[in-house]
């Protein structure tokens, strides 16, 4: 395959359960490539800025301990 609409077709042509299977694993994909991104966002501080929003939501009453 060497176009995106190649492999469109290809995937169009599968197999119901491969069809799944494909998109089963390309989900699987995304979610791990968000938890990555995720995590190295937080280690670079770039997500201190929702910490901040929480406490100060917080201390204004608009957030309680549960």
């Amino acid at each position: 395959m060497r176009t995106i609409e190649e492999a469109i077709e290809f995937i169009e042509s599968l197999p119901k359960e491969d069809f799944y299977k494909l998109r089963d694993w390309m989900l699987e994909r995304d979610w791990e490539k968000w938890d990555r991104e995720i995590e190295e966002d937080s280690k670079n501080g770039k997500l201190n800025f929702l910490i901040k929003q929480a406490l100060d939501e917080k201390r204004q009453g608009f957030l309680e301990d549960v």
